[in-house]
């Protein structure tokens, strides 16, 4: 080997060292932050910036997610329920993920919500703000996961009723039978190794806004000139809910951006993965919200200008209506194109929340705050991952999938979803503005004097929502149309409340230390 040669070799050498080193460097860091936020470190983190937005970006699922929901914004409004019923919520819900994004910098830790509410709380009180925030934050997730994968089965009955002309349409108890089956498929994605759930997400990303960009250039380009007019898209409204007040009836358009916008915690549920934690969570909380929020708006636009009649799409036999909005603008060959991508959005959507959900079990778990603690806490040593509670969180969502042969199967699921997710966002928020205005350390991310404001924007809004969702989607219902989230959210209500009054008082006390040594902090 010559001199040139060696030298590049060690220069090779130098460089990977420095890298290394660099590494290394955060993860201590990292490591040092968490322990003195009372935990160990058991993850191999192994998310970097860039992985950690895609996870958080990919959890939302626009294409797909908008695809699940059409529905809500045609009932509750029309052409103004899709436009304005995603835009107003989609404002709001920013001063939400900014608030969250200032306590995830500050306490990057799997614990997220609950563990922000501790801190946050009067000492008194805190490990009921803990207690409260967790399991609303629990409800959430699982109901999101099933919602999801409910709406992933819904979306392969409409390729198949599409594929077969209408001859094959699949009953309820077959669309059960393929949530189950997604559920199973989940359960293994979501046991892989940190590593290979952070490589997938890249491609979860690609084809994320690939199909969503596609969507909107297709939907605009073939309609040719088979649009309605400006005016029409932006402002005609139908009021198609059962209630009389058109007011009410257009608020409840709400639900769809609301649902879609949820799960954007996972960059804090995932900060143990990550390197460089204190960073990268904010920035993937408002990179995801903000670009899901502008990307899904420019979706329902182009949607919106190539609906001619809501009533008649409403009046589809395919579950899901925006398979035949893609059917009528596209032909079948077409819409059976876009819809297969769709279909692998809503996929990979599911299993990055099952992977956030199950991080929040294990969290929960690991401050012995679930029944059978000890089991879902457990790290498989092979691929560091919570496998146990990965399944913990398959298996209750098989058990709420029975909803699913409710008529108002979503309405319920995503109901749910989001009154436990934002309630458990919106605890940890107001007592920041509260108890907690001096308790605050600000991590890399801070609202400095803005926090207040903005947090008071922000649980507002979710008091609002959180009412809002309770009520039934028409004025009067019937057992089978009934709002089922009002059960599942209670049901959780009530088991909390009476472990809590019978016996968790007496020995939940929070977040628990998992390390015993002092940790002196660490300036970055």
């Amino acid at each position: 080997m010559d001199d040139h040669s060696k030298s590049e070799k060690r220069a090779g050498g130098d460089v990977q060292s420095v890298s290394e080193k660099v590494h290394i460097s955060v993860w201590d860091v990292d490591n040092a932050k968490l322990a003195e936020l009372g935990y160990k470190s058991e993850f191999k983190r192994e998310f970097s910036l860039l992985e950690t937005c895609a996870f958080s970006f990919s959890i939302m699922g626009i294409v797909a997610s908008i695809s699940s929901t059409l529905s809500f914004g045609l009932v509750s409004g029309g052409h103004v329920g899709l436009v304005w019923g995603w835009f107003i919520p989609g404002f709001f819900v920013m001063f939400v993920a900014l608030s969250m994004a200032e306590l995830a910098s500050s306490m990057p830790t799997s614990a997220g919500l609950y563990y922000f509410s501790a801190k946050m709380a009067p000492e008194k009180y805190a490990p009921l703000a803990s207690w409260i925030t967790g399991w609303a934050n629990i409800t959430g997730q699982v109901a999101l996961v099933c919602s999801i994968d409910f709406t992933c089965a819904q979306m392969i009955t409409t390729a198949i009723a599409v594929g077969s002309d209408g001859e094959t349409i699949l009953s309820l108890g077959a669309t059960y039978g393929i949530l189950l089956a997604i559920l199973f498929s989940h359960g293994v994605v979501c046991s892989a190794a940190t590593r290979v759930l952070a490589r997938l997400n890249i491609f979860y990303v690609i084809v994320n806004v690939g199909t969503t960009l596609a969507a909107i250039i297709s939907l605009l380009v073939v309609s040719g000139d088979n649009k309605v007019s400006t005016k029409d898209a932006f402002t005609l409204f139908e009021n198609n809910t059962g209630w009389i007040n058109n007011g009410w009836a257009f608020m409840l358009a709400f639900t769809a951006p609301m649902w879609t916008l949820t799960g954007y915690d996972s960059a804090a549920h995932i900060s143990e993965e990550t390197a460089g934690a204190g960073r990268a969570a904010p920035i993937a909380i408002l990179v995801g919200v903000g670009a899901t929020a502008s990307l899904g708006w420019l979706l329902l636009i182009a949607t919106s200008f190539v609906i001619p009649s809501v009533g008649d799409l409403l009046g589809t036999s395919l579950p899901l209506p925006m398979g035949q909005v893609f059917l009528d603008v596209l032909g079948k060959r077409g819409m059976l194109a876009i819809w297969s991508f769709i279909i692998v959005v809503q996929y990979v959507t599911g299993a990055a929340q099952g992977v956030d959900a199950s991080r929040v079990v294990f969290a929960f778990a690991r401050d012995n705050a679930l029944p059978g603690s000890r089991w879902w806490k457990k790290i498989t040593p092979h691929t560091a991952v919570p496998v146990n509670a990965v399944w913990f969180v398959m298996a209750w969502s098989g058990i709420l999938g029975l909803l699913g042969f409710s008529v108002t199967a979503l309405t319920s699921l995503a109901g749910a979803s989001v009154i436990g997710l934002y309630t458990s966002y919106s605890a940890p928020i107001f007592l920041r503005i509260t108890s907690g205005r001096n308790k605050l350390e600000p991590g890399p991310f801070t609202l400095g004097r803005w926090s207040t404001p903005i947090g008071t924007v922000a649980v507002s809004w979710v008091t609002f929502i959180t009412i809002m969702l309770l009520f039934p989607p028409g004025q009067t219902t019937t057992p089978d149309e009934m709002n089922y989230a009002v059960l599942i959210v209670g049901s959780v209500f009530i088991f909390a409340t009476v472990s809590w009054v019978t016996s968790a008082h007496k020995w939940f006390n929070g977040p628990v230390r998992n390390v015993d040594e002092t940790v002196e902090r660490r300036s970055t």
